[in-house]
C-alpha cells in the first residue's frame, strides 16, 4: 500500500525531475568553466578540489535521476543529499562572478 504521507509521483515528477536538471546543467557549466580557465585567486589545487567535487556532484545527480527514473517517481531525494548540491552550485557561482568581476577589471584598466 502507498504511504500516504508520500507525495505523490506527479508532484515528485514535477517538483524534482526540473531540480535535478538544473543541478546537472549548473555543474555542467561549472566543470566546463573549471576545466577551461586558469582561476587566477584560486591555487591549482583549490581548482582541482573544487572541479572533483563537482564531478563527484554531476554522478550523484545522475544516480538519483536514473533511480527516480527507475522507479517511475516513485522516490524522492534527502533534503540532506540535496542541500550539499545547492550549496555547491553557489560556491561555484561566486567563484564566477568573481573570476568574471576580476576579468572585467583587468580589461578596463587596461584601456
Amino acid at each position: 500500500m502507498i504511504n500516504p504521507s508520500l507525495p505523490e509521483p506527479e508532484l515528485l515528477k514535477n517538483l524534482l525531475q526540473p531540480l535535478l536538471e538544473d543541478f546537472q546543467y549548473w555543474f555542467g557549466r561549472s566543470r566546463l568553466f573549471l576545466e577551461t580557465e586558469k582561476i587566477s585567486f584560486l591555487s591549482s589545487e583549490q581548482q582541482f578540489q573544487l572541479l572533483e567535487r563537482v564531478k563527484q556532484a554531476q554522478q550523484e545527480v545522475s544516480t538519483a535521476k536514473m533511480l527516480f527514473q527507475a522507479t517511475e517517481n516513485q522516490v524522492g531525494v534527502d533534503m540532506a543529499t540535496l542541500m550539499p548540491w545547492h550549496q555547491l552550485v553557489t560556491e561555484c557561482w561566486q567563484v564566477a562572478m568573481r573570476f568574471r568581476s576580476e576579468k572585467s577589471d583587468q580589461q578596463e584598466s587596461s584601456i
